[in-house]
């Protein structure tokens, strides 16, 4: 059980949170009058007393909300509690949904301090039940017996589709394949062919959303820009290449051009990462390869036992 040390809410985005004395959480939006609530996934923000409490040993003289945090909260690790986990604070309860976050820029603590702990130590829920909180409300964690439903990722690489040239048709032609298949798609997005960016989003959806499967679209052939493999490949812990060799040998059947696929499938953390190529025909030929597999597989990257000898 933890307790409630801070509320902190600010008006407008850029600009510090102040503490108030109680705030109103509502449902699948945020805390009322902070400017970061909305129809999103980082509703509310959170943060550990214990952490504020060691950087500001080291001389930062923070306040509460310095960080841009909502709620401090003292005696549970929130960086250690996964994604999905369910908090009660006060009468309302949240769902974590990030642990940590990129810093785009560094603020004003990081330059004085030459660290802020808001990226690696803050966590952001959605509100699932709304409610009033205060300092001194308990937040006790919510044991769920019913597992999280298998999120998913559907990142496109083009372009052409991320400078708004062309329509993207392979991407939502996935993620309706994922929805009707039971997975609940939390992002869906557009990349340039651009490494650098496609290696950062694979770790944020990785380490931080936690995701069970990421599925890119393009980039895997032999032009110069084609570097999906390669991005995937670096930030990959370990390699998954039947699958990716299952949907060359099934495509072969169907066009020899199969065979200049570099697409790859490895998997870093507990998520899955599948490359397939940029046709909305073409990925659907590949998800048929491996889409009924697919639970199993992501159980076991869960570490639910499974009974592989059948």
């Amino acid at each position: 059980m933890g307790t409630i040390i801070a509320v902190c809410i600010s008006k407008t985005r850029g600009t510090q949170k102040q503490a108030c004395a109680s705030a109103q959480l509502i449902a699948d939006w945020g805390i009322q009058g902070d400017a970061h609530a909305g129809c999103w996934h980082r509703q509310v923000s959170l943060l550990a007393a214990e952490e504020i409490d060691a950087f500001n040993a080291q001389g930062a003289g923070v306040q509460p909300g310095a960080f841009g945090e909502n709620l401090i909260v003292r005696g549970i690790g929130l960086r250690t509690l996964p994604v999905g986990t369910r908090l009660r604070c006060g009468s309302a309860l949240l769902e974590l949904t990030q642990i940590g976050k990129e810093c785009h820029t560094h603020c004003a603590i990081y330059q004085k301090m030459g660290d802020c702990i808001m990226p690696r130590e803050g966590v952001f829920a959605r509100v699932l039940t709304g409610g009033a909180v205060q300092p001194g409300d308990a937040v006790d964690i919510v044991l769920c017996t019913a597992p999280l439903p298998l999120q998913a990722a559907v990142i496109t690489l083009s372009d052409r589709c991320a400078a708004g040239e062309r329509t993207d048709h392979s991407g939502p032609a996935v993620a309706a394949r994922l929805a009707d298949a039971g997975f609940t798609v939390a992002v869906q997005c557009i990349l340039p062919d651009d490494r650098a960016a496609l290696e950062r989003t694979l770790i944020d959806l990785c380490d931080r959303r936690q995701l069970d499967l990421i599925l890119t679209t393009g980039g895997t052939g032999f032009a110069p820009r084609d570097i999906t493999p390669e991005a995937t490949r670096a930030v990959a812990e370990r390699d998954a290449p039947g699958i990716a060799e299952a949907i060359r040998a099934a495509s072969m059947r169907i066009t020899p051009r199969a065979m200049l696929s570099r697409a790859v499938s490895v998997i870093r953390g507990k998520t899955l990462i599948i490359n397939l190529p940029g046709s909305p025909k073409a990925c659907q030929e590949s998800m048929d390869v491996f889409l009924d597999q697919l639970p199993h597989a992501l159980e076991l990257l869960r570490g639910i036992p499974q009974d592989c000898g059948r």
